[in-house]
């Protein structure tokens, strides 16, 4: 296997086979990544330490795309993942950047996907019921939302927690600032 053919890609897998099948692609040789990240469960009778996917129904794995079939043949892979019928490479910068935050120490868990310029409703506090558009990314995690009102602005800081993703092309939104 020539090493400069080789990419990475994201394995599709079945739900809570990640840990399996990234044991399996080990085994066979290829190069792979798993990043996981540790919650704690509460139960009535003991509380737990659990390791979890970070990205839950994918592995990563680095390969030629035209070595791909013994990573099908694996029990739990259904897929490499592909858009339109063609296998799609991660640009081995996104890859390395996981692995550092996961190298690092620091403590991270997953979130939920958010661009700029998506728009978003504010679901908890005294905003709740405001909608605006994500503008920039603060990174202590708070949003920004400006209301333009008679051509004048106002900001106020809120929980990122508190918002979700609404409908785009609605009239009336106000324009949310992450920076």
């Amino acid at each position: 296997m020539n090493q400069n053919d080789c990419q990475w890609y994201a394995l599709q897998v079945r739900t809570r086979f990640e840990k399996l099948v990234a044991l399996h692609v080990g085994k066979k040789g290829f190069e792979m990544f798993l990043p996981m990240y540790r919650i704690v469960r509460r139960w009535p009778d003991r509380v737990r330490q659990i390791d979890l996917p970070l990205f839950p129904g994918y592995v990563f794995c680095k390969f030629d795309i035209n070595d791909r079939l013994p990573l099908l043949m694996i029990p739990g892979v259904t897929s490499v993942v592909n858009f339109g019928g063609v296998s799609c490479a991660i640009p081995a910068s996104e890859i390395c950047a996981v692995q550092n935050v996961v190298e690092s120490g620091l403590s991270y868990a997953p979130w939920r996907f958010s661009t700029i310029g998506q728009p978003v409703q504010v679901k908890f506090g005294p905003l709740k019921g405001l909608e605006g558009r994500i503008v920039k990314i603060k990174e202590n995690y708070r949003l920004v939302i400006s209301v333009t009102l008679l051509h004048r602005s106002l900001s106020v800081e809120i929980d990122r927690d508190s918002v979700t993703p609404v409908r785009q092309n609605e009239p009336g939104r106000a324009d949310l600032i992450r920076s």
